[in-house]
């Protein structure tokens, strides 16, 4: 296993409310020394939950995303807020975004998004056995939710507005996981 690079420095070079920019002076192994931009994040992370109506229907949510300034067809996500563990944030952003919550829920894995510069991790989130219950959020506007079946997984990628990579893997576990719990293979 080779041995990371000693942070020399790090500087904060930007910050707005959603981000902050550092640059890092490295050196490595070999002695050389460079340096490296990275947005920095919240150590808390956040959560993408994956809930499952009945063993082949999720609910997705349509909400506008700013970042290609369009509606996006994804799973429900949020951050990770203080003194909150991974499975009541999840519980939480699905009752604010989706109106229920979960009596059973699991960690799947945890993503990165552009690791190369973006310290950022995402916690995968089965939720099953679904009650509805409304939570208020901090959306602008009412979230469009809509039941989407596994079964038609291959028409959700060829839709325009499914391009949310964490939704897509996400979508793929599960639909493995459940088929593996079947005794199917995918």
């Amino acid at each position: 296993m080779r041995k990371k690079p000693q942070i020399l420095n790090t500087e904060t070079i930007a910050r707005t409310r959603l981000f902050h920019v550092e640059k890092l002076d490295l050196e490595f192994s070999n002695g050389t020394v460079t340096q490296y931009e990275r947005l920095h994040s919240s150590s808390r992370g956040a959560v993408l939950v994956v809930p499952l109506l009945n063993e082949n229907t999720v609910l997705l949510i349509r909400e506008y995303a700013a970042g290609v300034h369009r509606y996006e067809l994804a799973l429900p996500k949020g951050r990770i807020e203080q003194n909150e563990s991974h499975l009541e944030a999840a519980n939480r952003e699905l009752q604010e975004e989706v109106g229920y919550g979960a009596n059973k829920l699991r960690l799947l894995s945890s993503l990165t998004l552009a690791p190369g510069y973006f310290g950022h991790v995402t916690h995968i989130v089965l939720a099953e056995d679904l009650f509805e219950q409304r939570l208020t959020g901090d959306e602008p506007e009412e979230i469009e939710v809509i039941p989407w079946k596994l079964s038609r997984l291959k028409e959700l990628l060829e839709h325009e507005e499914c391009t949310e990579a964490r939704s897509i893997a996400a979508l793929f576990m599960v639909r493995e996981l459940l088929a593996e719990s079947r005794g199917n293979t995918v």
